[in-house]
């Protein structure tokens, strides 16, 4: 298939391909970790409860988890951007096999299973997120 070619003295711009404004930025930037806090809270509480009686220390578990789930994920977001793209894409691997592990040790397993079951997971999404940043960003973490 052909692609039209730029016409000639037209200036190529390179600019940002953001396609939302600042606002919506800002309220993502809240609006996700809450979200994800607390769909993972409920998944957790859902788990521990094993189809039993919705209790109001399940209900209180549910929301610890939403609210750690929630600050871990603020603090990978923070400080791995910081980070060169190896650590960078660590700490997401870090956040995910945590977040995993944790979820399926609320199922009855034994912790080195736990431990186990979540390593695949941490390793996929380091590999994932090191292509990303590998070909998205310089040596000193600039992205291009």
């Amino acid at each position: 298939m052909a692609q039209a070619a730029p016409v000639s003295g037209t200036p190529r711009t390179s600019g940002s391909t953001d396609v939302f404004g600042e606002q919506t930025h800002t309220i993502a930037k809240w609006a996700v970790p809450v979200a994800g806090g607390l769909v993972y809270g409920y998944w957790a509480a859902a788990i521990n409860r094993d189809a039993g009686a919705i209790t109001g220390w399940n209900v209180l578990f549910g929301f610890v988890c939403a609210i750690a789930f929630a600050a871990a994920y603020v603090g990978a977001r923070t400080v791995a951007p910081l980070m060169r793209r190896e650590t960078h894409a660590l700490v997401w691997a870090v956040f995910a096999g945590c977040a995993f592990g944790f979820l399926y040790s609320q199922t009855d397993a034994t912790i080195l299973r736990s431990v186990f079951m979540s390593l695949p997971v941490a390793a996929g999404v380091y590999a994932v997120a090191f292509y990303r940043y590998y070909t998205h960003e310089d040596a000193e973490g600039k992205s291009s």
